[in-house]
């Protein structure tokens, strides 16, 4: 009967060794599942780090390129000021150098008239580059201001004689 106790726990521990030959069978199984879903999430996290650099990548060639837009902004609104000086400089140049020779064409003209020659055409009648007008026009719509007040001619009235060539000449001119 010993020999029989002796088999009959043999035959419990083989069955036990069974079981847990089973069980760990079943817990290695898992175990291998939970290394394969670990190896896939770190090629996942690898794939996302890396996605993640290029967009760092990217967002810092963006940001370089805002930089140099704003840079060319800057100096594209620098040049434009100074574009703007340089015109005001010429404009104020230009109306100077209007206002010294009407004087000296009215009073060419009314020599002129004194000996019965006609007056000299008007420098818009001359030469359309000669006209403060469209440089006016030009620059009060750039820079939005009416500068052609510069250009306006003198309002003369309904008694203003008329020179020979039909026009009516100002009464400065007459006196002279």
């Amino acid at each position: 009967m010993a020999d029989e106790q002796e088999i009959m726990c043999k035959l419990e521990s083989i069955k036990e060794i069974r079981n847990k030959t089973l069980q760990m069978e079943k817990i290695k199984s898992r175990l291998k599942a939970e290394f394969e879903a670990l190896e896939s999430e770190e090629r996942h996290l690898k794939e996302y780090k890396q996605e993640m650099d290029l967009l760092l990548q990217e967002k810092m060639a963006h940001v370089e390129e805002l930089r140099l837009i704003h840079a060319d902004i800057n100096v594209m609104e620098n040049t434009i000021k100074q574009s703007e000086n340089d015109l005001n400089k010429l404009l104020e140049s230009t109306r100077r150098l209007h206002d010294e020779y009407k004087p000296l064409k009215e009073h060419v003209d009314a020599l002129r008239m004194t000996l019965g020659l006609q007056r000299l055409p008007d420098l818009c009648e001359e030469e359309e580059k000669l006209s403060l007008e469209p440089a006016c026009h030009v620059i009060s719509k750039f820079i939005g201001m009416h500068l052609f007040v510069l250009c306006a001619k003198p309002r003369v009235g309904p008694g203003t004689p008329k020179s020979q060539n039909g026009s009516r000449m100002s009464e400065e001119m007459g006196n002279t």
